[in-house]
């Protein structure tokens, strides 16, 4: 077996003693890590000043000085300020959540009339650089590695196109060693063979790359921030490239700086303080929407999920309501952008969030490394590698797609040509 081929188990009491004396340093002396607010080397510097609003305007939020009145205001006027949005993601709002609903319901019909599109994503290798002690892919975890080929990427692909499925979303553990810029853009000419709207959640690139990747066949970048609390992100993110928050911040901008049609952004709610990051989230939306009006935005709202070998990792603070709250909020603020509400949520709350504000749900999901065989056709289970995180909707494209039209809502495929 060649070594692309094989699986492997990182366990971090068989690591070398170096390594071994890294991790408990890393843990233990914060003196030791990187400082996570400078570039590494071949880091592109772009110059932005979005960073700088989006910090401030989070930092300055004092989301218990609002009041119901200021809530009150906020529905009633026509348009959403930022002062308005900030009012909605208020404790205060709570109470008049039914009103907040509402209101974002009408603006999502206005703007995307009854449908919901429906995706999947496609894990291709699971190898990691990163020590983010909240991801089951993080280097030191003990879990099985794998690294599809081009030959097992296109018989995935194969796979999800017989269902019917035209859009893909493929991610990577962030290794550039195990998956670099060639792999994956290989892996992306190989799916304009089967989608016809292909996304990428890799490891934030700069501008030549995703240049590169977009002429590959690349449509949209997706990148989670994880949280725009600087200090709680460094506490987080103890090793590697994506230890260091401005060069991910900026990674949605370089990607349209490459071309790219479309950006999506997330916080992960439940590391930090959901309110603020939700701020940050949508604020990051707005103002890069003023620099580069023609570009497709979106957002994201995944909470955490247990992971393999830690099944203590929930979110914190953020339940279903709250979780309500701030999709109807940032549908209200920015009517314009798509908001994904992913297989981490239940069946039951994306049924009914995609009749509010949500535009996009994945169908037939797995955070696993070559599966979709063992969920279609019955492979093995030691031919594939470990999930990121335990999913809570585990539903078919067909039943998806399905329980959309039932539920009144027109299920969407794709409504991009190229020409």
């Amino acid at each position: 077996m060649n070594e692309e081929n094989q699986v492997y188990f990182v366990d971090s009491d068989k690591l070398p003693p170096a390594a071994l004396e890294r991790k408990h340093r890393l843990e233990q002396d914060p003196s030791f890590r990187t400082n996570h607010m400078e570039y590494m080397e071949g880091m592109q510097i772009i110059e932005s000043d979005i960073k700088d609003k989006v910090l401030k305007a989070m930092q300055e939020y004092d989301y218990d000085s609002y009041t119901a009145s200021d809530v009150e205001r906020a529905l009633s006027n026509d348009s959403c300020s930022i002062e308005d949005f900030k009012a909605l993601l208020s404790p205060a709002a709570a109470p008049y959540l039914e009103q907040m609903a509402r209101k974002a319901e009408e603006l999502t019909k206005n703007h995307f009339g009854n449908t919901v599109y429906i995706f999947t994503p496609l894990y291709i290798a699971n190898y990691c650089q990163n020590y983010c002690i909240y991801c089951g892919f993080n280097c030191y975890n003990n879990i099985r590695r794998k690294k599809l080929t081009f030959e097992e990427i296109e018989h995935e692909m194969q796979v999800i196109a017989k269902t019917g499925m035209e859009e893909i979303l493929m991610l990577t553990g962030e290794s550039r060693k195990y998956s670099d810029i060639e792999y994956i853009g290989e892996a992306v000419k190989i799916a304009k063979k089967y989608f016809k709207n292909i996304g990428i959640e890799i490891y934030p690139v700069n501008v030549d790359e995703y240049e590169y990747l977009h002429e590959c066949g690349v449509d949209y970048v997706t990148v989670f921030q994880e949280t725009y609390n600087t200090d709680k992100y460094e506490t987080l993110h103890l090793m590697g490239h994506k230890r260091v928050w401005p060069y991910r911040f900026d990674s949605q901008e370089r990607a349209l700086m490459g071309g790219m049609r479309g950006a999506g952004f997330s916080a992960l709610l439940g590391l930090d303080d959901f309110r603020k990051d939700a701020l940050a989230t949508a604020l990051h939306v707005y103002y890069i929407n003023r620099k580069y009006p023609h570009a497709e935005l979106s957002l994201s709202c995944p909470r955490l999920r247990p992971i393999v070998n830690n099944d203590k990792i929930n979110p914190r603070d953020v339940g279903e309501k709250e979780l309500c709250q701030v999709l109807c909020a940032y549908r209200i603020f920015l009517p314009f952008a798509g908001i994904t509400v992913s297989s981490r949520e239940s069946a039951e709350f994306r049924n009914g969030i995609a009749k509010i504000c949500a535009t996009k749900v994945s169908a037939g999901v797995s955070t696993g490394i070559g599966d979709h065989e063992e969920k279609y056709e019955g492979t093995e289970e030691e031919d594939v590698g470990d999930e990121q995180f335990e999913i809570n909707d585990s539903r078919s494209f067909k039943k998806m797609y399905d329980d959309m039209e039932e539920g009144g809502l027109q299920p969407v495929l794709n409504d991009y040509i190229y020409v």
